[in-house]
């Protein structure tokens, strides 16, 4: 367990939306919280060997509570779904302290958030902070339907101009139309998007398509569908001094536990960064949604919960 993690305790819970629980958490015993920045996550220690990482939505500053928003997802493996269930007010949570690979740029001359569904956790945070520098900004909020989506109350009120929201079953012409939209945005315009797999895919691709620069172009993915399958090849942990053969049908992370070196793991998706380790030789074949595309092109890092060899041996530094 992290030397980070933070004794907290479920202070409020709000059902704000079809499947969407809004929780605040703060210290057990009662002391402030560590500070973070607009686009932080933490981990929350769900129970015993499970942990999922929630963006932090309310406004940076606050050092009496963080507040997190979950999907109680059909697709959960365990994570989300026991929250929904457990986490009432009362119950004692381990945290961990803030982390932020989602940043916000606040030299950019206009800044565009996209969430969708439970994607605008983080944007949350981040209008407020734009707002609070005056900032100019808009915030487009995606979802199936107005009953789906959390925060709209506190959004429609806080943001007002700033705010616009797209349903999936709403007039002619309210959906998101990323072409449109990034064609009429000023030059040197950041984008930050958060959501669904498959829906942030569709975004990225298409902020690409309209000419926007890769540097301005910010994600997060809370989940991913990922193939881990490939050839096999050999691992060598250098500092285990281990040579471990990876199979077809095994991921590297799963090949090095039971050799018994110590991974340190938390999503198993390719999206959190956890298990992220030093490449000495070899040429990875990058399967995750954490890396940006530079660190990818360095080849001196993978994320091995999910990504494979291209080369016969791998050497980590592990």
């Amino acid at each position: 367990m992290s030397s980070d993690v933070i004794d907290a305790v479920v202070v409020a819970r709000q059902d704000q939306a079809e499947g969407v629980a809004v929780f605040e958490l703060a210290r057990a015993d009662g002391g402030p919280l560590p500070a973070f920045e607009a686009g932080a996550h933490i981990d929350v220690h769900v129970a015993e060997g499970l942990i999922r990482q929630y963006s932090l939505s309310n406004r940076p500053g606050e050092a009496a509570r963080y507040r997190i928003g979950v999907l109680d997802d059909p697709a959960s493996r365990g994570g989300s779904r026991t929250i929904h269930r457990d986490f009432a007010v009362g119950k004692a949570v381990r945290i961990s302290a803030p982390r932020n690979h989602f940043p916000l740029d606040l030299a950019a001359g206009h800044s565009l958030l996209i969430g969708g569904g439970i994607g605008i956790t983080p944007m949350v945070a981040m209008a407020y902070t734009l707002q609070a520098a005056d900032k100019s900004f808009a915030l487009h909020y995606c979802a199936r339907t107005p009953g789906r989506a959390g925060f709209l109350d506190e959004l429609g009120a806080g943001f007002g101009a700033h705010l616009h929201l797209h349903f999936d079953d709403g007039e002619e012409g309210q959906r998101l139309a990323p072409q449109a939209l990034f064609a009429a945005q000023p030059p040197g315009t950041h984008v930050y998007i958060c959501g669904p797999s498959g829906f942030m895919d569709w975004v990225i691709d298409q902020a690409k398509g309209a000419g926007i620069a890769s540097d301005h172009i910010h994600f997060e993915y809370f989940n991913a569908d990922i193939d881990t399958h490939g050839a096999a090849f050999e691992v060598v942990a250098a500092k285990s001094g281990l040579t471990i053969q990876v199979g077809e049908d095994q991921t590297i992370m799963d090949a090095l536990v039971k050799a018994g070196i110590k991974v340190n793991k938390s999503c198993e998706q390719g999206v959190c960064g956890t298990c992220t380790c030093d490449v000495l030789e070899g040429l990875p074949d990058h399967k995750d949604k954490f890396l940006t595309e530079e660190e990818r092109a360095d080849n001196d890092q993978i994320v091995v919960c999910c990504s494979r060899s291209k080369s016969p041996r791998l050497v980590l530094d592990i």
